[in-house]
């Protein structure tokens, strides 16, 4: 399945990104995941539409709640599992 992911650097952790990335995912029907990978590093897989991760990319540089942004990098990647729900894994 053509999927997206996105890792965002800057301070992800002790706030409410995670949960922003759920709820935002979710308003634009995307499927899939987000995760802290590493210290002020998280990973974000989305299915959907390409109009769909359009705009869940717009609204991440613009809105997301990350203190000290560092780089947000996103591709376009093939990937094996479906998902039926976006959800928060750790």
């Amino acid at each position: 399945m053509l999927s997206y992911t996105c890792v965002v650097e800057g301070k992800v952790t002790g706030g409410n990104f995670q949960s922003w990335v759920q709820s935002t995912a979710q308003l634009l029907g995307l499927k899939g995941w987000v995760r802290n990978v590493a210290d002020r590093k998280a990973e974000i897989l989305l299915q959907g539409d390409a109009a769909k991760f359009t705009a869940f990319r717009e609204h991440l540089l613009a809105e997301a709640p990350i203190v000290d942004r560092g780089e947000i990098t996103c591709n376009t990647i093939e990937y094996d599992k479906v998902f039926d729900v976006f959800e928060i894994r750790g």
